[in-house]
């Protein structure tokens, strides 16, 4: 290898893992936060990708390695030589890959300096996530090759511990043969894990002889295991029971105002699927919201009252048209109806002065509200920036509260297009398990553009007034927080779900037949 090294550009062969983007290292995520380019393995998982784009600077291309390994390193070496950073984000692990050892090796011959950054191995994360500690000793395969297998070296690895083998299920049926001729006993156990640490992750227990037909339906890369650990699983194995594990579920919000919604599912091992059902637009005359933004800059206001991120993104760019900044809020208290209102305030660089103590609602924020006082307030207005359909509630308690009132339309909420045809099926024939209804519009609308869900859909709703919406539209809700907030909706639906895997086991075997407790089958395996 050359000795000398041109450090302005460089390229890293970065390993992405099994496929769950909590697991990057932190090294890996530095890397592909510097990076100029990425270029990634066209079967790098789509969450895997999305994780990393959201990583990376804005102005960091990535490209799909869709050429040949040598133009391909052609490729690197160019851009590296221009000064670039560059990322070569690899599906699962660096090594053992031939392609991978060989670019490294081809540019490492230049003057061009080259890294490479390990990930979480398959083996790991079998054992982690599924439940089925190594032991003292462990021995690990790459098999890419069933029939080079020395069946001797296998059947003495499962004797000394664990034997874990990782293989392409293509080579299923090669591994069992060379199994079956290492002298184990055919009804030795095995584990098959597929999807590793992916949504629909899934181990099945089979036996040597059996494992094969065991395991179809499972695509892509497998894990193995075989030997001490694997009959732990049932006790230690914890991703494959979160709550809403394989469970399906509809978001009726768009993918940026679902980002904390859909965090949650997913920690407790939901699939979420975002659809818009409302939209937004601009006022249809301006005049109000000119005026509001005149009296913030002139001191017209004691307080702003902010009850979406919607009020909030559109304050913000009415202060963009006329060249302002966060200065025009100086004197300016700022009350926030919940915390994802107040983050979006806070992305702005802005603390906001007032949140609800409990209850994240209209009702909470005058619960916190301060009455006015004529001394200590001599500043007696408040603006209220809202939707063209707010309720007057807010602007009513606050009057109450000696308080002068601008209610003003900051945007207006129109339903949204409908979904493609296959999300419009899936609702009507029960193709989700679930969905989260977050106000009495996104009943509404759901139903107004993709039609009602199927009554085995599970139904939660986040308060009484979203539930007495889902009911007239003849839905039954099934689960419901006492506190009127996402964390609490998300974890009402799990609790649910818990609650019926529970009623389910103690249930006879007749009423258990052909009952669903966990998200369809067919969920739990890639295509």
């Amino acid at each position: 290898m050359n000795s000398v090294h041109n450090i302005a550009g460089r390229v890293r062969f970065v390993g992405s893992g099994p496929g769950d983007p909590g697991l990057l290292t932190k090294r890996a995520l530095d890397a592909i936060a510097a990076a100029d380019l990425v270029v990634y393995d066209t079967n790098v998982g789509h969450a895997m990708l999305e994780a990393a784009q959201q990583h990376a600077a804005d102005s960091a291309v990535f490209t799909a390695n869709d050429t040949t390994s040598s133009e391909l390193v052609k490729d690197l070496i160019a851009a590296a030589r221009e000064g670039r950073q560059v990322v070569r984000l690899i599906a699962g692990e660096p090594y053992p890959n031939t392609t991978v050892e060989s670019e490294f090796s081809t540019i490492g011959d230049t003057e061009v300096f080259c890294e490479v950054i390990p990930a979480v191995s398959y083996a790991s994360a079998v054992s982690g996530y599924a439940g089925m500690p190594p032991g003292t000793l462990r021995t690990l395969i790459e098999v890419d090759d069933p029939s080079r297998l020395e069946p001797a070296a296998l059947a003495q690895a499962v004797a000394r511990g664990t034997l874990v083998l990782t293989s392409d299920v293509t080579f299923l049926a090669g591994l069992r043969d060379a199994l079956l001729t290492s002298g184990m006993e055919a009804t030795t156990s095995v584990a098959v894990t597929g999807d590793v640490t992916g949504e629909t992750q899934f181990t099945t227990l089979s036996t040597i002889d059996t494992f094969v037909e065991a395991a179809l339906g499972f695509a892509g890369r497998v894990v193995l295991t075989l030997g001490a650990g694997v009959g732990e699983r049932i006790r230690l194995g914890w991703w494959e029971n979160r709550p809403l594990y394989g469970w399906k579920v509809l978001i009726p919000r768009t993918k940026e105002q679902a980002g904390e919604m859909s965090d949650l599912l997913r920690s407790y091992g939901a699939i979420p699927c975002e659809v818009p059902t409302i939209a937004v637009e601009p006022p249809r005359t301006p005049a109000q919201m000119e005026r509001a933004i005149k009296g913030l800059v002139d001191g017209r206001y004691a307080w702003i009252v902010f009850t979406s991120a919607n009020a909030v993104k559109a304050i913000w760019e009415k202060f963009a048209e006329h060249g302002l900044d966060a200065r025009a809020f100086g004197g300016i208290k700022i009350a926030c109806v919940g915390n994802a209102t107040a983050d979006k305030v806070r992305s702005f660089g802005i603390e906001p002065e007032l949140l609800p103590d409990t209850q994240q609602s209209g009702e909470g924020l005058l619960d916190a509200f301060p009455p006015h006082d004529a001394v200590l307030d001599p500043v007696g207005r408040v603006l209220l920036p809202r939707a063209d359909i707010a309720t007057e509630a807010l602007s009513a308690g606050l009057q109450e509260r000696g308080w002068e009132v601008d209610d003003v339309t900051a945007y207006r909420t129109v339903r949204a297009s409908p979904p493609p045809a296959e999300i419009r099926d899936a609702i009507k024939s029960g193709g989700f398990d679930a969905v989260l209804f977050t106000s009495s519009s996104t009943v509404r609308n759901l139903v107004g553009i993709a039609g009602k869900p199927h009554a085995r859909t599970v139904v939660s709703v986040i308060g009484p007034h979203t539930a007495e919406t889902a009911t007239e539209f003849g839905l039954r809700v099934d689960a419901q927080p006492d506190h009127a907030n996402v964390p609490s909706l998300v974890e009402a639906l799990a609790g649910y779900a818990v609650d019926l895997r529970k009623r389910m086991s103690e249930a006879p075997v007749k009423q258990r037949r052909g009952a669903k407790v966990q998200g369809p089958t067919a969920l739990r395996f890639r295509s």
